[in-house]
């Protein structure tokens, strides 16, 4: 059955699934991008397609940068997208548009109308050291019993730990491989976006859980299983069948612990912002936490020093001469 994000209207012309179907494959190919960054590109360029069939534009030669300034300006005003959701369409577009004029299919800057992703950017929520200590205490043995003889809450409260200690995405987390731990220098090698691989410390409560996970837990996941079928892959956290953890379920996991702590909507990519947050705000330096999130742009990081104000105040106070 085909991937419902891949589905074009039936009526889309031959030129634009073509089109379509061949950016698909530059980012996969040429760019080398992830299966889950691919698809986001491909919804996004869905909807726009859309839309454009809807208008009976059947080729990107038909397009006009007033065309897609319009199609961006109905993401927000009719469907009532959020900044963020309505940037990533933007980001989308300016790497189609390019594509398309770099291949010789257009002769003009398709996206030259639209204003750039960071004045939409919006500041990303964040948990307090305190909330994240909730958080991260929330798995407990005595409530976590009711898969029999699998202590669930090992392996949750290791996920939990890994990805506050270590800034990581959902994605590395999910694709961690146990190669990939270095238990001695207590380390992670983690791949990111682009297949860029960086080495992340874990710090000791999140080694220690981690340590624990492997040893008690782990192997009691993927023996449920015959060996032969070898479904856990190599990752680090699989699921109660053994087989690698979901993104859905890593999501729900983040959600159930947060609700048990009494916090609000959390998700997972929150961690990896408290992360950022805390390291800024107790004196790292910007350079260093770009490293360790894995960030190709500075100015990506540089939106966690917009977020935490709190010490501002005392520091103008110590280090100015005439405070």
């Amino acid at each position: 059955m085909e991937q419902g994000w891949r589905t074009l209207p039936e009526d889309t012309s031959p030129e634009l699934r073509d089109v379509f179907g061949d950016f698909l494959i530059f980012l996969r190919i040429e760019c080398g991008l992830a299966a889950n960054t691919i698809e986001a590109y491909g919804r996004d360029l869905r909807d726009l397609i859309n839309s454009l069939v809807d208008q009976g534009i059947q080729s990107p030669a038909s397009m006009t940068p007033r065309v897609v300034a319009a199609y961006v300006a109905s993401l927000s005003s009719e469907r009532s997208l959020a900044a963020g959701s309505v940037t990533r369409h933007i980001s989308t577009i300016r790497v189609f548009a390019r594509w398309l004029r770099a291949t010789g299919r257009v002769q003009t800057d398709l996206a030259e109308l639209l204003d750039r992703p960071h004045k939409w950017r919006k500041l990303p929520g964040v948990l307090s050291p305190r909330q994240l200590r909730q958080l991260i205490e929330a798995p407990a043995q005595p409530d976590e019993t009711a898969d029999g003889v699998l202590p669930l809450w090992i392996r949750d409260r290791a996920i939990l730990e890994l990805m506050y200690a270590s800034g990581l995405r959902a994605s590395e987390v999910l694709t961690l491989k146990l190669a990939d731990v270095m238990e001695r220098a207590m380390s992670l090698r983690v791949t990111g976006k682009g297949n860029k691989q960086r080495l992340v410390p874990m710090g000791v409560p999140a080694a220690d859980a981690l340590a624990v996970y492997v040893r008690d837990c782990r192997p009691l996941l993927v023996t449920i299983v015959r060996a032969a079928e070898r479904r856990d892959q190599g990752c680090v956290f699989v699921s109660k069948s053994g087989r690698p953890l979901t993104r859905a379920r890593l999501q729900a996991i983040v959600k159930h612990y947060a609700k048990r702590a009494g916090l609000g909507h959390v998700h997972p990519h929150m961690l990896r912002h408290s992360f950022a947050t805390h390291l800024l705000a107790g004196g790292a330096d910007l350079r260093v936490v770009q490293e360790l999130l894995g960030h190709a742009n500075i100015v990506t990081t540089q939106i966690y020093t917009h977020v935490d104000r709190s010490q501002l105040k005392d520091l103008h106070a110590r280090c100015h001469p005439r405070a």
